[in-house]
């Protein structure tokens, strides 16, 4: 098993809400503004992070060698809403996102132990060893707004969103999300696969 995070989100492919598709970028933003309310600043790089707590578990795990389970639990919890949101954005569901837990989403954290299994001192540089991760990262979003793009159109025309669409985005949010896991949340020493 990996010891990286799992993304799961089942994807509508039939019976899409074609006035829901037309109007997603409008009908997303309630959730979107609700989201960025975590973040210190409303920065665009705030939106991506969805305030995630970083800071403390990097510390709390350079100096004492533990992960803190509050900030576990909220890292979980805000990777999962943005993660939502997201599916939701790029029209893998026609569900509004809940700002709860929900059965279309699910985010699945490694076993993050007291630290015995992961490094005190990694942490300070994952953040510039995902570099090469973020370069590529950049090219599987252009690739999911194409896929995106294509799948908007064919559920405005069939009513229907193309299988190979929903792989390479939920492919596309996986990738991010263990990047995220990586070198932000820092729950994984296990440096992220480049496939979807």
């Amino acid at each position: 098993m990996s010891n990286q995070i799992e993304t799961e989100i089942d994807v509508t492919l039939t019976d899409r809400n074609r006035v829901s598709a037309l109007f997603r970028i409008i009908l997303v933003v309630p959730v979107a503004i609700f989201v960025a309310s975590f973040t210190s600043d409303f920065s665009s790089s705030g939106w991506s992070t969805a305030g995630l707590l970083v800071l403390p578990p990097l510390l709390a795990i350079v100096f004492r060698g533990v992960y803190p389970s509050y900030a576990l639990s909220l890292n979980e919890s805000l990777l999962g809403l943005q993660t939502r949101v997201d599916a939701y954005l790029l029209l893998l569901t026609d569900e509004y996102p809940s700002i709860e837990e929900n059965d279309i989403v699910s985010i699945t954290f490694p076993e993050v132990g007291k630290g015995e299994n992961m490094s005190r001192g990694l942490p300070l540089v994952k953040w510039f060893l995902a570099i090469p991760l973020y370069i590529v990262g950049l090219i599987y979003i252009a690739y999911a707004l194409l896929l995106t793009l294509w799948g908007w159109f064919s559920i405005l025309f069939t009513g229907t969103y193309p299988e190979t669409c929903a792989e390479g985005v939920v492919g596309t949010i996986a990738y991010w999300n263990r990047i995220v896991g990586y070198a932000f949340v820092l729950v994984t020493d296990e440096y992220p696969t480049f496939s979807l």
